[in-house]
């Protein structure tokens, strides 16, 4: 009896096991970043971009965020001039940083760029925002000829960087802290203004 009961306990502890197995890979990673738009616009002689990202939070990075540890996300801009003679010329290298945030007292998401924040009601709608960059002035226009086609190349990326120094430890540790989508490449020229007849 004692026999069969142990082995039933085996048993039970190597399905729990498995079955955790299965599903830990699911809440702890989440799916890849990607760009999915980018749209180089001309606004008071600046270069600005709209920029959507596609990307969710896996359970460890809700989890720290909803226990008061705030999460930067970061844009990397650049955009060269090609040059068959020479190295490409770097006419915009520049980021956009981002915090997500969660007060448990207040229970209020925000999402901040430098000292303006935006107060959000969820972390959908927090996620909603972090999603999407309008209107960013990246560059003056006098630093770009017309009718010249320049490159460029877009991602976002969870900055591992910017978290308190146990947990980037554990974030070079563990794969559950990675979240950034891969270089999304572009092109565009700026187009010269028709003359005023």
């Amino acid at each position: 009896m004692a026999a069969v009961s142990l082995m039933t306990v085996r048993q039970c502890i190597v399905a729990c096991i498995v079955a955790l197995c299965a599903v830990w890979p699911v809440a702890a990673f989440s799916a890849p970043a990607q760009v999915t738009l980018i749209e180089p616009l001309i606004g008071d002689n600046q270069l600005t971009m709209d920029v959507d990202f596609a990307m969710d939070l896996n359970r460890v990075m809700v989890d720290a965020v909803e226990h008061g540890v705030p999460l930067y996300f970061t844009v990397d801009l650049t955009i060269k001039a090609p040059r068959w003679w020479w190295l490409d010329r770097v006419v915009v290298d520049t980021s956009l940083t981002r915090r997500l945030t969660y007060n448990t007292l207040t229970r209020q998401w925000r999402v901040a760029s430098g000292d303006l924040f935006l107060p959000v009601g969820s972390l959908d709608e927090a996620m909603a925002v972090l999603r999407q960059v309008r209107g960013w002035p990246v560059a003056p226009l006098d630093q770009f000829d017309p009718d010249f086609r320049y490159e460029g190349r877009i991602r976002i990326r969870l900055d591992t960087s910017q978290l308190s120094r146990p947990l980037r430890v554990d974030a070079l540790a563990q794969g559950a802290w990675s979240l950034v989508s891969p270089w999304k490449p572009f092109d565009f020229s700026i187009r010269q203004a028709d003359p005023v007849k």
